[in-house]
């Protein structure tokens, strides 16, 4: 069974959740449910373990590197776990684990290099005899709440610089998807971390989630979640810092000069990946009318030769949704978009978790399935004339996380990326384009600040200043 960590020590929760796996619905582990006066003891211990550590910067990378390593070691364990947990292919667990490992790395690298700076204090009339500059502190406990659809690596993305920074962490992970936090917390703890410096509780994030929002000795909150949830989460922390990467309606755009045959397998796997239940992945597909037909032939051409199914099939690229709601609401929703007009041009059909790769067109601005987050394996293409409609339709969104651009124009390439209002434009990628070492995150509705080592690093820490006469 899956337990709670708590206090440095692995102990069992008020109660027991059944897991099962998302392809045949079959239980594969048992998950241990926290009782609030164990959250409680979570926060408390995380504290104590602040208190207590005397870890060095150098301590701290060594330890996150070593993690990393152990991550690697156990890459086919966490492969075949993730496929239960999340339903992940061979392939989309295999990148998982693989961006784990780099994320590691990552952290590791900047918690050594982790520094203040120098402040001109005698560029300021009438100052002698004045040194000033800055250091980086811990911020204290981080309270880290992850999503289902990487339940490994957007942890590390918490995790990882929140202890490179001196942090304790409180990791809250989705109650379908807690066995992968379990082992990324095994991994550390294995790699010499002290176990009191990182606290693993589990349940719902209706009663976990608020009572450790409503906890003031919390001082930072990670979030990767709906825009619904990270609201509650900007309200109820105040004045505290966050970091909330949140939905998104992502959008890739295909310019008449396009490198067609480079785009296309980009987009598929921007599109499909991980059952399309990525927050970048590609939801509407803009292409230029006069590319439109050929374009379109050879992309539904490349999507029908995507297999879904098992997700223990080695052949399997698409596997199953999260859930049997998730994927009948998918369904739903592709079935409203046909009712008023629009066509599938390959897919639409769904069997148990399983949702086939769809393409439609023929869409409207006000249909769900492009006007709200899908999240699902469903790309809905919609023709444009001149690149300004693109943009704009693009930019008709609440949220602004990610977006991407294939043409073979520099100047098109530069305009565009200043007018696209995202967090990220990709050019002659799709809008799921993503290394480790970038920053990533999103405006308007898609939260702020931004993930990625360096970045991260800088925000769960707090730049003081000193002064020194002599």
């Amino acid at each position: 069974m899956s337990q709670l960590l708590i206090g440095g020590k692995w102990v069992d929760g008020e109660s027991a959740q059944s897991l099962t796996d998302k392809y045949h619905g079959r239980e594969y582990a048992r998950m241990a449910v926290a009782s609030p006066e164990q959250v409680n003891q979570a926060v408390d211990g995380a504290l104590a373990g602040l208190r207590a550590s005397t870890l060095s910067p150098y301590e701290r990378y060594r330890i996150l590197l070593e993690a990393a390593r152990v991550v690697e070691s156990r890459r086919d364990r966490l492969i075949g776990l993730m496929r239960d947990e999340a339903g992940f292919t061979h392939a989309d667990g295999d990148n998982e684990v693989r961006r784990c490992v780099q994320t590691l790395e990552l952290s590791a690298e900047e918690g050594k290099h982790l520094a203040g700076e120098l402040v001109p204090m005698q560029a300021a009339a009438g100052v002698k005899n004045r040194l000033g500059y800055t250091i980086r502190v811990p911020r204290g406990v981080v309270c880290a709440i992850t999503p289902f659809n990487s339940p490994l690596n957007t942890l590390a993305h918490k995790v990882g610089p929140a202890i490179a920074g001196g942090n304790a962490v409180v990791i809250k992970p989705s109650n379908v998807t807690p066995l992968s936090a379990v082992e990324l917390c095994k991994a550390l703890i294995d790699a010499g971390l002290p176990a009191n410096l990182l606290a693993l509780v589990h349940g719902s994030g209706s009663a976990i989630g608020r009572q450790l929002l409503a906890d003031p000795r919390i001082a930072f909150y990670a979030f990767t979640g709906s825009t619904q949830v990270g609201r509650e989460i900007q309200q109820a922390a105040g004045l505290r810092g966050m970091q909330l990467e949140l939905g998104s309606i992502a959008s890739t755009i295909v310019c008449a000069d396009a490198d067609v045959d480079m785009a296309i397998p980009k987009i598929v796997n921007a599109g499909f990946r991980k059952a399309g239940q990525v927050c970048t992945s590609v939801q509407r597909l803009f292409v230029a009318r006069g590319i439109a037909d050929a374009f379109i032939s050879k992309f539904v051409e490349a999507v029908k030769a995507t297999p879904c199914g098992d997700p223990a099939d080695p052949k399997t690229v698409i596997g199953p949704m999260i859930s049997l709601q998730h994927a009948e609401r998918a369904e739903s929703w592709v079935r409203e978009a046909v009712e008023n007009g629009a066509r599938v041009l390959t897919g639409g059909k769904r069997e148990g978790t399983v949702f086939e790769p769809t393409v439609l067109h023929g869409v409207r601005d006000s249909m769900k399935v492009v006007c709200q987050e899908i999240f699902a394996p469903v790309v809905s293409i919609i023709e444009f004339d001149r690149i300004e409609e693109a943009v704009a339709g693009a930019n008709a969104s609440d949220f602004g996380l990610a977006a991407g651009l294939f043409t073979s124009d520099l100047k098109t390439a530069l305009r565009t990326a200043q007018q696209l209002a995202f967090g990220g434009v990709h050019i002659n990628e799709a809008s799921s384009a993503r290394i480790d070492a970038m920053p990533f995150g999103g405006v308007k509705d898609s939260g702020f600040g931004r993930e990625g080592p360096a970045w991260s690093i800088r925000e769960m820490t707090e730049e003081r200043l000193i002064t020194v006469a002599y």
